[in-house]
């Protein structure tokens, strides 16, 4: 069935085109890849999707009742709430039907009348069943869930409005995965995600039981998710009904069709109109002129004029022209670790760090958000230093650094000034470069903090060719730019003859160019010599053994034990096995309230629930401080 229908709309935006007559159908179920290069609206067609905006001509439709879930801007919440608190707010309507209950079970406790109390009791039973079934009972666990698939744990009791833009944009999108829409229309939604939450995310939405679009540049990402891809160019769309590897296949050889038929078409119209001129020049060398040579050449004239002419397709467009070039090479020795560690606020990251990065090394650290990544190349720079142990930059090593926030300081300067305080260059010489780099004609005196995240990599890159350096430092480079983008930067990067040290979460890129991975976990890093790939298989092992021995330690432990112990205030885990405990216990008291009849017996297990109730509680509490 049809959840969505795009019948010939258009948007303009400053009397530019964005778009115009685009129509395409969405159906339920559907996982759909909306793909493009930067600046071909995708952006813009997903917010019209959304109803953010309005389309200046044509109209959508949407299937009736559907619910659309869109992470626009995020509202401001008050100091006091919490993370938690705004990730209960996807469950409002059951939260309002939770203190209704409560209320009811306070007015049971203390009704004395058998048939008042009976009618309390049907009440409750009615709204109990009504809560259950719309997952009443899973609500806490729906969060850990996706929580913890994010990797969003520390945030819980963090005051919301106290995130960084990132950290705002990674609850938000927990908070509409948990309202669990009919459509998700996601906009680059693993830009701000580790590696082990995009493939979480991957997982989930594959599984989703509704219909989900996104736009993504990571491609192993498309290729889990999409069984649909929209290529949306030069203003068109053209649907493929397959993966995103199956898309790149069928479009270029949809591509080398057209070329074929353009062709074809250009051979027909030549001979066409070679037709037509030999036709009026025999008609013109008759005396009398040929009235019916002339009559045939017109004839001929106007079925060429009516024929539909095919456009050229474009085979090769303008990309970036990027070729990095080492400079002297390094000593064999370019990074070592010795016994390093460090922390922060008291907090450990690593340690007992031991790295080794050689001459021409391809080097990848990966881990989750928060484990010590982009701290870990801070220490490379120089710009911060272990608490203990020993960080070795060896000899003749010339570093040129990409980071994550490029150019974020810089307000006024534009694209070629900026260049040129790092490139000594004419300006004439800076132009022809930053061409390369697609930055053509006025768009090199665009103000820097205008541009876009793909363009200030761009720009941050076109420095990069033009120095002095034999180790590259990468820190998310693949984030904002679009795919074609990231091929050209994967050949440049193949090519260079340096070594590269990188932190990403894009599992194409790393695959095709890095054979070492540094993996933190646990406050330590192990080192594999491989892929990506082979480094997730074997650490899958690692915590396979680590998690069955834990696994058995509990189960030792709970075998011991019916009733919940005294504990210390730090054994955690005995307090969160107690938590689980009693709700166990509450939640086998809710369903003998239903049941019970008899006033006296209600009353005592009305009075057990409160006080298991209250332990639960200070337990939680607990837990969080």
């Amino acid at each position: 069935m049809i959840v969505c229908s795009v019948n010939k709309i258009a948007k303009m935006y400053g009397g530019n085109s964005i778009f115009e007559n685009i129509s395409f159908e969405i159906n339920e179920k559907e996982r759909v890849g909306l793909v493009g290069r930067n600046g071909s609206g995708k952006s813009t067609l997903i917010r019209l999707l959304a109803g953010e905006e309005t389309p200046d001509s044509g109209q959508i439709h949407w299937k009736k009742g559907s619910v659309i879930g869109y992470l626009t801007q995020i509202p401001d919440y008050h100091d006091s709430t919490t993370t938690k608190d705004v990730l209960r707010l996807a469950f409002s309507p059951l939260l309002q039907m939770e203190e209704k209950m409560k209320k009811l079970e306070s007015e049971m406790g203390r009704e004395a009348n058998a048939d008042k109390l009976e009618k309390l009791i049907e009440e409750y039973g009615e709204l109990q069943d009504k809560y259950a079934i719309n997952g009443g009972y899973q609500i806490e666990s729906n969060i850990e869930k996706i929580v913890h698939g994010l990797n969003i744990q520390r945030l819980l009791d963090q005051p919301f409005s106290r995130l960084s833009g990132g950290e705002k944009t990674k609850v938000g999108l927990c908070l509409m995965l948990l309202k669990e829409p009919d459509l998700l229309l996601l906009d680059e939604p693993t830009n701000h995600l580790d590696l082990m939450a995009v493939e979480w995310l991957g997982d989930f939405l594959r599984e989703y039981s509704g219909t989900v679009l996104v736009i993504s540049h990571d491609r192993y990402f498309l290729d889990e998710v999409v069984n649909k891809v929209i290529d949306l160019e030069d203003g068109e769309v053209t649907a493929y009904h397959t993966n995103f590897s199956g898309f790149i296949k069928e479009k270029e050889a949809k591509l080398l069709r057209e070329f074929q038929a353009y062709e074809e078409q250009q051979k027909k119209i030549k001979k066409m109109k070679e037709a037509i001129k030999r036709l009026r020049d025999w008609a013109n060398r008759a005396t009398p002129p040929n009235a019916d040579l002339h009559r045939r050449a017109r004839n001929m004239e106007r079925a060429l004029e009516r024929m539909e002419k095919l456009n050229r397709p474009i085979l090769n467009r303008k990309k970036m022209n990027l070729e990095m070039d080492a400079s002297d090479r390094s000593g064999n020795d370019v990074i070592v670790f010795k016994d390093v560690s460090k922390r922060f606020d008291d907090k450990l990251l690593f340690e007992d760090v031991n790295m080794h990065i050689s001459y021409q090394d391809r080097t990848a650290i990966i881990g989750e958000n928060g484990t010590g990544k982009s701290t870990l190349l801070h220490l490379i720079l120089e710009r911060l230093y272990p608490d203990k142990g020993e960080v070795r930059v060896g000899s003749n090593v010339k570093i040129g650094y990409l980071s994550q926030n490029i150019f974020s300081t810089i307000e006024n300067k534009t694209v070629i000034e900026t260049f040129r305080d790092e490139v000594k260059v004419t300006e004439g010489e800076a132009r022809g470069i930053l061409a390369r780099f697609m930055f053509y004609g006025y768009a090199v005196f665009q103000k820097v903090s205008q541009l876009s995240g793909g363009e200030r990599m761009r720009l941050r890159l076109a420095q990069l060719m033009y120095k002095d350096i034999n180790l590259l430092i990468l820190d998310e480079p693949t984030n904002h730019l679009d795919i074609e983008s990231r091929e050209v930067l994967e050949e440049a990067l193949d090519d260079f003859q340096g070594s590269i040290v990188t932190v990403s979460h894009d599992r194409y890129f790393l695959n095709k160019l890095f054979g070492k991975i540094y993996w933190i976990e646990a406050n330590k890093i192990h080192c594999f010599e491989g892929d990506y790939t082979w480094a997730k298989e074997k650490m899958n092992e690692f915590r396979g053994k680590a998690v069955q021995i834990n696994m058995e330690k509990k189960k030792e432990t709970l075998s011991k034990r019916k009733e919940p112990i005294k504990h210390k205030p730090t054994d955690n885990e005995n307090m969160k096995m107690d938590v689980v405990f009693l709700e166990e216990r509450i939640m086998e008291l809710d369903k003998k309230l239903l049941e019970v009849k008899d006033l006296e017996v209600l009353q005592q297990l009305y009075k057990e629930k409160e006080d298991l109730e209250q332990k639960w509680e200070a337990l939680c509490d607990q837990l969080e401080n």
